[in-house]
C-alpha cells in the first residue's frame, strides 16, 4: 500500500506525469481523498458541481451517498483507476476506506449529425452517426422506442483497450446469432483496434473474399431498417461506421429512396442498380472478346467503324483498356484526397482534356473511351462505397480473361465468380440468399419494392347527382 503523503506523487507516476493530468488531495466527511481526471477529456466545473452533490449527501450520513445517476463507489483497485480516468471521467480515491469513487462527467468534442456525405439520400432522413457511441445510440432510440432493443459492450486490444458496442432487438434477432458474435468478439486478439474495417477483418467469415461480408453505413435509419430484420449492428470506439450483419449480396443494392418514394421508381431504380453491377464487370471485357475474337457478331457497319476506331492504336485492347481504367482510378483516388475545390477541377480536367488528349494521340480508340466511362459509372450506381470498390477491382480478372481466351474465358470467369458467391457466408449465413439458397417468398424483394398497403377493392367514385346517402346526409 502506498503511504498517504505519497499517493499524488503516486498517481502522477502511474500516469507518467502528463500535462493535462488533474491531481489533487481533497478533504471529504470520510477522510481524505484523491481527485484525479484529464483535463482534455473533463471540465472542472462540471465535475465541482458533482462533487458537491456527492459530499452533501455523505455529510446527511446516506448509505449510498456515492451511488447517483452519474457516480458509483466500488473498491479500489489501481487497474479501475487507469480504466476510469483514460476513458474520460474523474476518479476519486479514499485511501482510508479503500473505496474508489468514479463520476461520469467527460466531455469530447462531437460533431453534430449531419447527413453522411458518402450516403445522400433525396427524400428521407438527413441525419448520420458521429464519433460519440451515446450519440448514435440516441439517434437509434428515438427511432426504436421498445423496451427489446439491446445494448452490449466488450473491451477490445490491450493498448488500445477499445470499446465495441453490439446492438439487436432481443425479440426478432436470432439467439445462435448473437452467440456466434460474441464468441467471434471475444476471441479477437490484437494489441490495438481503432476503426470498424479493423475489427471486420478479425470477425468476418471470409476475409480474402473481394466482396464485403458487413454492410458498412453511417445512416441510422438504415441501421434502424436492418435491425427490424432481425441483424446486428457493431460500433466501434469514436468512429461514426456502423457495421451490419448478416447481410447478403443484393443488401448492398438497396437505399433508403427505395421505401421513401413511390413503389414504382423503388423497384425501377433497384433493379437498374443490379442490372449495373452486369455492365460495371462484363462490358469492358465483352469489348475486349468482340474486338480480339468475335467481331463477325456485329452488324457490319458497326463492325467497319469498329476496325477503323482500332487501327491506328499501336496494341492490344487488353492494354488499351488497363491504361484508361487506370487513369479513371487515379482521377477518383485524387479527387477523394485532394480539397473539394481542387478534387472538381481534377475531375474536370481528368475526364474532358486529358480524355480528349489521349484519344487524338492515338493512345485509346473512341469506342474504348465510351466503354469505360460506361463502366465507370455503372460501379458508381452502387449505393455502397465497400461494393463499389469490389466491382472497379473485379473488372481486371475479367479483361484479362477475355483478352486471353474471348467469350469463353467471361464463361469461366462467371463460373467462378457465382460458385464463390454461392459458397461465401455472411456470419455463417448464406451470402447469395434468397438465390441459392432458393427461397421463392423472398427472391421478388431482390428486384421489387413492393407497396406497403394493397387495397382490396378499388374506392368507388360517385358520379354528380348519383344517391350516396350513407346514413351521414350523403357524406362519406
Amino acid at each position: 500500500m502506498v503511504p498517504k503523503n505519497e499517493l499524488v506523487s503516486y498517481i502522477k507516476k502511474v500516469f507518467h506525469d502528463t500535462e493535462d493530468l488533474f491531481v489533487q488531495e481533497i478533504e471529504w466527511p470520510v477522510g481524505m481523498g484523491v481527485i484525479c481526471y484529464f483535463t482534455s477529456l473533463s471540465e472542472g466545473e462540471q465535475i465541482n458541481r458533482q462533487m458537491e452533490i456527492i459530499k452533501n449527501r455523505a455529510e446527511e450520513g446516506m448509505k449510498d451517498w456515492g451511488k447517483t445517476a452519474v457516480s458509483e463507489i466500488r473498491a479500489f483497485s489501481v487497474t479501475d483507476l487507469i480504466e476510469i480516468v483514460c476513458n474520460g471521467k474523474t476518479a476519486v480515491f479514499f485511501p482510508e476506506s479503500n473505496l474508489l469513487l468514479e463520476i461520469s462527467v467527460g466531455s469530447y468534442a462531437v460533431r453534430s449529425p449531419d447527413e453522411p456525405i458518402n450516403e445522400h439520400v433525396i427524400r428521407g432522413s438527413h441525419e448520420g452517426f458521429v464519433e460519440s457511441f451515446q450519440k448514435n445510440i440516441s439517434l437509434i432510440r428515438k427511432r426504436l422506442a421498445i423496451p427489446d432493443l439491446v445494448v452490449r459492450t466488450i473491451r477490445l486490444g490491450n493498448d488500445s483497450n477499445s470499446q465495441v458496442n453490439y446492438i439487436y432487438i432481443e425479440s426478432i434477432a436470432d439467439a445462435d446469432l448473437v452467440v456466434e458474435l460474441k464468441m467471434r468478439l471475444e476471441d479477437v486478439k490484437s494489441k490495438m483496434i481503432i476503426s470498424a474495417g479493423q475489427l471486420a477483418d478479425y470477425i468476418e467469415d471470409s476475409v480474402w473474399s473481394p466482396f464485403p461480408q458487413f454492410l458498412n453505413t453511417e445512416r441510422p435509419d438504415r441501421v434502424v431498417a436492418n435491425l427490424l430484420e432481425g441483424k446486428i449492428a457493431i460500433f466501434t470506439d469514436h468512429t461514426p461506421t456502423c457495421l451490419v450483419t448478416p447481410v447478403t449480396f443484393f443488401s448492398f443494392y438497396q437505399s433508403p429512396d427505395d421505401f421513401n418514394g413511390r413503389f414504382l421508381v423503388g423497384s425501377f431504380y433497384r433493379m437498374v442498380r443490379l442490372l449495373s453491377f452486369i455492365t460495371a464487370i462484363f462490358l469492358p471485357a465483352f469489348y475486349i472478346a468482340v474486338v480480339g475474337f468475335h467481331s463477325e457478331i456485329l452488324p457490319l457497319e458497326l463492325s467497319q467503324k469498329l476496325k477503323l476506331a482500332i487501327n491506328e492504336i499501336p496494341y492490344r485492347p487488353i492494354f488499351e483498356a488497363i491504361l484508361l481504367e487506370l487513369f479513371i482510378e487515379l482521377i477518383r483516388e485524387a479527387s477523394i484526397r485532394l480539397p473539394t475545390p481542387i478534387g472538381q477541377t481534377i475531375g474536370i480536367v481528368g475526364g474532358l482534356v486529358i480524355g480528349d488528349a489521349i484519344v487524338s494521340a492515338g493512345l485509346v480508340s473512341n469506342l474504348m473511351v465510351i466503354v469505360v466511362a460506361m463502366t465507370a459509372i455503372s460501379s458508381f450506381v452502387v449505393p455502397s462505397v465497400e461494393m463499389n470498390t469490389t466491382i472497379r477491382i473485379l473488372r481486371f480478372p475479367f479483361m484479362l480473361a477475355a483478352s486471353l481466351f474471348g467469350f469463353f474465358g467471361m464463361v469461366i470467369g462467371s463460373l467462378v465468380l457465382f460458385i464463390h458467391l454461392m459458397n461465401l457466408s455472411s456470419l455463417k449465413q448464406p451470402y447469395f440468399s434468397p438465390v441459392i439458397p432458393f427461397d421463392a417468398s423472398r427472391f421478388k424483394d431482390i428486384f421489387l419494392r413492393l407497396p406497403y398497403v394493397q387495397p382490396e377493392k378499388q374506392q368507388k367514385t360517385f358520379t354528380h347527382g348519383e344517391d350516396s346517402d350513407d346514413g351521414n346526409g350523403g357524406q362519406s
